[in-house]
């Protein structure tokens, strides 16, 4: 997947996470992140990266995403892995 691919992948994701309550209120919390932050980092890789590894914690979220989109679920994790940052995972 090309950055710019995840990218648009991302900003569909936080469009979405902004209209479910409950998990932007969650994001926000875990992130430190704030509502101006959400508009002002929209379109920094970076914060993308991080909206992505946090809507990926859960299937459940992934699955509503990607359903109100008409995505395949493995794309907010193939996005994920395209922006900055990835290649620094560390399973052990």
């Amino acid at each position: 997947m090309s950055p710019e691919t995840a990218q648009t992948i991302a900003l569909q994701a936080l469009a979405w996470l902004v209209g479910q309550e409950d998990i932007c209120s969650a994001f926000l919390g875990a992130s430190g992140s704030s509502v101006d932050d959400l508009r002002g980092r929209a379109t920094d890789p970076i914060f993308q990266a991080s909206l992505l590894e946090f809507l990926t914690m859960d299937d459940n979220w992934v699955m509503a995403f990607c359903d109100s989109i008409g995505l395949g679920y493995e794309d907010p994790l193939r996005a994920r892995y395209a922006l900055p940052g990835a290649e620094q995972v560390h399973w052990t």
